[in-house]
């Protein structure tokens, strides 16, 4: 069962708090080569209130994603219910959070799931039967559990796909220990025989429904994890994608397309853009990518690194030094006759 499902892909009441003590901790950061206790618990209380007002903006999604499991043929826009007579030729099972199970999608077709079944079945050529795990508002510790009741529900999958991260930050989950537990979830899988691919934590530095400095904040924590999850998977014999790199420019520049009505969860179009990034590498893992060599993926996103507190500070230090240069006055030489 999917219960939960209309938590937040980072949750706003979690982020409202980020913990609180979790959120001293980040300030810590924010304010670091301070020693006045009065600084630092200025901006500590500056961060808390600026989360109320992400959650004010953000409001709070209890929609159901669309129910989107069965077996998807090449070409074919709906699935056909799967029982025990329908063939197919792989599993495909989701893993994860919100965006795992579709949170923001408003169809079936929209489903993060349902565009990976179908993107896999054009490139092999193969019928996908999808099974989703998902449970919204899930972190790490969450996971263990969705791969019990895959176990507990019949046969392994061929390939199963992880997305999960976000609620762990704004749960203000200790880094090592969130990684750790994924990589125990992927070395369950890959002893299962299945391959497994997971997107790790995505990028929250785009959701600019979350005010600055705050934003930077969740940014830096997500991106640690990020790289953590994907040391993890590596180890545990999976295949990690880093979303946040490769999906942070596209956001940034087109918010209003990428996001949902809610402003946090994906659109159909973010969705998309993410399982254009999934597939190739499962398909790779899975023997029967026909499109080439892969794409070298990258560890740090320009885009949102730009965007970071310390990045815009630095850019304008140097556009005022250029301006200072430009508008000093001409050193007037002495007249030697």
């Amino acid at each position: 069962m999917r219960a939960d499902v209309g938590r937040r892909w980072c949750n706003p009441a979690r982020l409202a708090s980020v913990s609180r003590t979790g959120l001293k901790a980040s300030v810590a950061t924010v304010v670091a080569g301070s020693s006045a206790g009065t600084l630092s618990w200025l901006g500590y209380n500056y961060l808390m209130s600026q989360a109320g007002a992400a959650r004010g903006v953000i409001g709070r999604n209890i929609a159901k994603p669309p129910e989107a499991d069965g077996v998807y043929a090449p070409g074919a826009d709906s699935p056909e219910l799967w029982w025990r007579a329908v063939p197919f030729d792989l599993h495909l099972m989701i893993f994860g959070d919100s965006s795992a199970a579709g949170v923001g999608a408003l169809t079936a077709s929209e489903v993060p799931g349902v565009q990976v079944a179908k993107l896999l079945a054009s490139e092999t050529g193969k019928r996908i039967r999808l099974s989703t795990k998902a449970i919204g508002g899930a972190t790490s510790r969450g996971l263990s559990g969705q791969v019990d009741a895959m176990f507990v529900a019949g046969p392994p999958p061929d390939a199963a796909v992880i997305l999960i991260g976000a609620n762990d930050v704004t749960a203000k989950n200790a880094i090592h220990a969130s990684a750790k537990r994924l990589g125990d979830a992927v070395r369950r899988l890959r002893e299962s025989g299945a391959v497994v691919v997971v997107g790790t934590c995505p990028d929250l530095g785009v959701v600019t429904a979350i005010p600055q400095p705050l934003r930077s904040v969740v940014r830096e924590w997500g991106h640690r994890l990020a790289l953590a999850q994907a040391s993890a998977t590596r180890n545990a014999g999976g295949h990690p994608v880093p979303l946040a790199d490769l999906l942070a420019k596209e956001f940034l520049a087109s918010p209003d397309t990428m996001f949902s009505a809610d402003r946090f969860h994906p659109s159909a179009a973010g969705y998309e853009l993410a399982a254009k990034q999934i597939v190739p590498v499962l398909a790779s893992a899975l023997g029967e990518w026909q499109g080439g060599p892969l794409p070298e993926l990258p560890h740090v996103s320009e885009a949102a690194q730009a965007r970071t507190v310390a990045a815009r500070l630095t850019a304008a230090a140097t556009q005022w030094k250029a301006f200072a240069r430009r508008t000093k006055p001409a050193v007037q030489r002495p007249d030697v006759n």
